[in-house]
């Protein structure tokens, strides 16, 4: 049996930079050539496309971690590295991505095709022949690869239905989307008989079809988050049309106008829009209800189990649908786009002890090997362009402190 999942967590990380080689020419009657090491290559990429052929996100539930390739290292002869591969990760058509930890949304991807860069790879360390020039003609050093970005996401599904039933538990809702259609949700006499999402293809001819979606029951208080509200509600938001399912036999005691009342306010108190949305209100189980209930009702009415009615709200449905189609714009895919700054600044850690954050200065650092003279006279100049020693003495450093800057660490030596 298939398992719906509309949540899930998901660990994102781009492949990381292969390193730049260290390499001079040794050919022929170059016996002392310049350098010739060459490039790494860029880790790969991770990226989410939208993909109407998944239809859960049950696939995260118990393999939460997707990762790019590396990049490979580049080797002499000016050979550069290979780039790692990137990786893309299907996810159904409705999937928001979110940060985990701030509940951020970074994309909305709604469209069979939409993607978006989840997780970068990590730039290649250029190999020592970028580094010559006339003040260094045998550079003995190149750069590391870059890591890739890491991030944790958490991943929420609002399914994509032309119309969703909306109902109290056990009000026919179950019944009426496996009358109409190949759908075959649990069906039994009790409430929360559903309890995830089912998704139904109605045909009415050759050229008129639309997804219906049988929604949980929802209760009273459901948009503050009761019996699961808030998981249930949010399935509602991408329906063209909603169809409000009212139990005519009112088995729990609440009378069918009470029922809409509730259902409406629950709807409109979750996302106050969706009461402007194209909506039809059927009562259900006509065959059941007493004759008194039957006339007071001034909707239609239908009983999917004798069939009475149930092709005129179908076509009612269809009628709707097609019109929101025509009505709406065609829904792009959201992308939050939040750049990194490039400039830098410093933190105070504690008692003699600072950190430099930003981009330029971390990845001056990172990529370059900090083990050689050479390469520590490179990072010093490259530092010194960003300006990096003033703000350090514009904070309050002396001589002697501790300096961070991504995983390394110096004592300061202010400039002469």
């Amino acid at each position: 049996m298939s398992v719906f999942v509309d949540e899930a967590q998901l660990n994102v990380r781009g492949g990381d930079g292969g390193a730049g080689c260290v390499s001079f020419r040794r050919e022929g009657p170059v016996a002392f050539g310049g350098p010739n090491g060459g490039d790494g290559g860029k880790g790969g990429d991770v990226w989410l496309v939208a993909d109407r052929n998944s239809a859960s996100l049950l696939a995260f539930r118990d393999h939460p971690h997707r990762r790019a390739g590396n990049g490979v290292h580049g080797k002499g002869k000016d050979l550069h590295g290979r780039r790692g591969d990137d990786l893309y990760i299907a996810v159904p058509e409705g999937t928001v991505a979110k940060d985990m930890y701030s509940g951020e949304v970074l994309a909305d991807l709604v469209n069979h095709g939409d993607k978006w860069l989840a997780s970068a790879g990590g730039r290649g360390g250029r190999g020592n022949h970028k580094f010559m020039s006339n003040l260094r003609r045998a550079p003995t050093f190149a750069e590391q690869g870059e890591e890739g970005f890491e991030r944790w996401l958490k991943l929420e599904l609002k399914l994509m239905a032309d119309v969703a039933l909306v109902g109290f538990p056990n009000a026919g809702k179950s019944t009426f989307i496996s009358t109409v259609s190949a759908a075959k949700p649990k069906i039994a006499n009790y409430p929360f008989t559903t309890l995830e999402p089912h998704l139904g293809v109605v045909r009415i001819d050759d050229t008129t079809e639309f997804v219906m979606a049988d929604i949980p029951g929802l209760i009273e208080g459901a948009s503050e988050g009761k019996g699961l509200g808030h998981q249930f509600l949010r399935h509602i938001e991408r329906a063209r049309v909603l169809c409000y399912l009212i139990d005519l036999v009112a088995m729990d005691g609440i009378e069918p106008e009470e029922q809409l009342r509730i259902l409406q306010h629950e709807v409109g108190n979750y996302r106050p829009e969706l009461l402007t949305r194209p909506s039809l209100i059927v009562g259900t189980k006509s065959d059941s209800a007493s004759p008194v209930d039957v006339a007071d009702w001034k909707h239609i009415k239908m009983s999917s189990i004798t069939s009475e009615n149930v092709r005129n709200v179908v076509n009612m449905l269809a009628q709707n649908v097609g019109e929101a189609r025509q009505a709406e714009p065609v829904e792009e895919a959201t992308i939050i786009m939040r750049p990194e700054p490039e400039h830098s600044w410093v933190e105070q850690l504690g008692d003699n002890e600072y950190r430099v954050h930003g981009r330029s200065a971390e990845r001056i650092v990172a990529l370059n090997d900090v083990t050689t003279p050479e390469a520590l006279n490179y990072i010093d100049e490259r530092l010194a362009k960003l300006g990096v020693p003033k703000l350090l003495t514009r904070a309050g450093v002396v001589e002697g402190d501790v300096i961070w800057i991504a995983q390394f660490s110096f004592e300061f030596v202010p400039e002469m």
